[in-house]
């Protein structure tokens, strides 16, 4: 009685596997986002944009790890569109020290 329950189940499963796709390429540019945020110096000039990006890398980073694909691209979106803020008022700010504003 189980076996013929047993063989639909495990079809399911393993379909339900096959249709979600890793999030390579969004796990690649919040990367590279996030390690031009840090040599720009987002870390001291910019500490808030530049942690959150990095608790997004970091639980993109996890999510992955676990397979939940769908949590950890929406994560590492979240990590590159921080990070590319963070980056930006980096230098915005590195910019106007070099002008002599405050």
């Amino acid at each position: 009685m189980i076996r013929p329950l047993l063989v639909p189940f495990l079809l399911f499963l393993t379909a339900c596997g096959l249709t979600t796709t890793r999030p390579k390429v969004e796990m690649s540019l919040a990367q590279a986002a996030f390690m031009a945020a840090k040599e720009a110096g987002a870390d001291t000039h910019s500490p808030t944009l530049y942690r959150k990006a990095e608790v997004f890398y970091l639980k993109a980073k996890s999510a992955y790890r676990r397979k939940y694909f769908n949590k950890a691209q929406e994560y590492a979106v979240l990590s590159k569109r921080y990070s590319e803020k963070a980056e930006y008022e980096a230098f915005r700010k590195k910019a106007l020290e070099g002008a002599g504003q405050p």
